[in-house]
């Protein structure tokens, strides 16, 4: 198990995630219509020219949903209960077709649940960054996540 439990993190704790990933034409178009986005700016190469990015633009929840999924073996990989929010979602940003993505971790609040005294939140500040050292999305996701036995 590569997750870490409650016990195992301090704020301060920064991670940076070795898995990158190049974001392709298919992830695009494959996340865009499975999620019944039709948003032109996704899905149409003449729609996507005449913007002001002169290209398709990655939908903005598919480099989230990486940038969580590229954090997840590395923080709360068997470890977690439950993903209780996520706040502060930023693009500041695009991606486009061809980026290589890559992610940080910094927790940045620890608390003891008070629901659940086996377990605590640990408040991570994810970043999202291309290959132009761009941050291209940024948020705080609150993890409920085990304490360790005994």
């Amino acid at each position: 198990m590569a997750g870490r439990y409650f016990d195992d993190w301090q704020v301060g704790d920064r991670v940076e995630h070795e898995i990158r990933r190049t974001v392709t034409e298919t992830d695009n178009l494959l996340f865009t219509t499975m999620t019944h986005n039709t948003q032109p700016l996704h899905l149409d190469v003449e729609a996507a020219k005449a913007s002001e990015f002169g290209q398709i633009l990655v939908n903005g929840t598919f480099t989230f949903s990486l940038m969580v999924g590229v954090s997840v073996g590395d923080t709360t990989l068997g470890t977690l209960v439950a993903n209780l929010g996520y706040d502060k979602l930023v693009h500041p940003k695009p991606t486009f077709i061809g980026d290589t993505l890559r992610a940080t971790s910094e927790v940045t609040e620890l608390r003891t649940s008070k629901s659940r005294p086996d377990a605590g939140i640990v408040t991570f500040a994810h970043e999202c960054i291309n290959q132009r050292d761009e941050v291209v999305c940024r948020c705080l996701r609150m993890a409920l996540v085990k304490k360790r036995a005994g």
